[in-house]
């Protein structure tokens, strides 16, 4: 996300000071200041130079990837999208038969996704197509689907062997993800 936000602040800069830079090149060549024309005109042309036309489409795919990525570590915590008003309306012996069925569901539907998908990877990675603007091959853009779908079913399985053991379905704490941060930074 960082490097998204850093790219698109760049090129947005490097938009709006083209502008800026026509503005000043004209204003002094009419107001006959030849230094600041000078200057002005020749970081114009540096700037025009920078070709960041790549930007947006480059920041498109790492928002793909981020949100595919986001999702599986969401149910890594217990945030993603659920719903529970069924399971909680029903005696704790049914609840326990229908949060099964629905983590189930889960691994069941993301492992069908990253199936059709990765078949879908493949077969594009057969031709030759490429991005527009960052001429990259497109399965790589694609490979967010299946690979993120995968690593969501992972989750599904984790979460369900947790829950089958202790009893514990994962949830969201605020304290919970800081511990979890604090662990990965421990970690490296």
């Amino acid at each position: 996300m960082v490097a998204a936000v850093l790219i698109i602040f760049v090129a947005v800069c490097q938009r709006y000071s083209i502008t800026l830079l026509a503005d000043i090149v004209s204003w002094s060549r009419s107001n006959g200041h030849d230094q600041v024309y000078a200057y002005a005109r020749a970081t114009y042309r540096s700037v025009v130079g920078l070709n960041m036309l790549w930007a947006q489409e480059l920041c498109i795919y790492l928002f793909v990837w981020m949100a595919k990525f986001g999702a599986a570590y969401g149910v890594r915590l217990g945030i993603h999208v659920g719903v529970d008003v069924l399971a909680n309306a029903v005696s704790p012996g049914k609840q326990k038969a229908l949060v099964v069925i629905s983590m189930l569901g889960g691994v069941l539907f993301t492992f069908l996704v990253a199936w059709i998908g990765g078949s879908f990877v493949y077969d594009i990675s057969q031709t030759s197509q490429v991005t527009a603007d960052l001429e990259v091959p497109v399965w790589l853009v694609y490979l967010a689907v299946p690979a993120g779908s995968a690593l969501m079913c992972f989750r599904f399985l984790e979460a369900l062997y947790h829950y089958l053991k202790t009893g514990e379905q994962p949830h969201f704490t605020h304290g919970s993800v800081m511990q979890d941060e604090k662990a990965q930074g421990d970690a490296a």
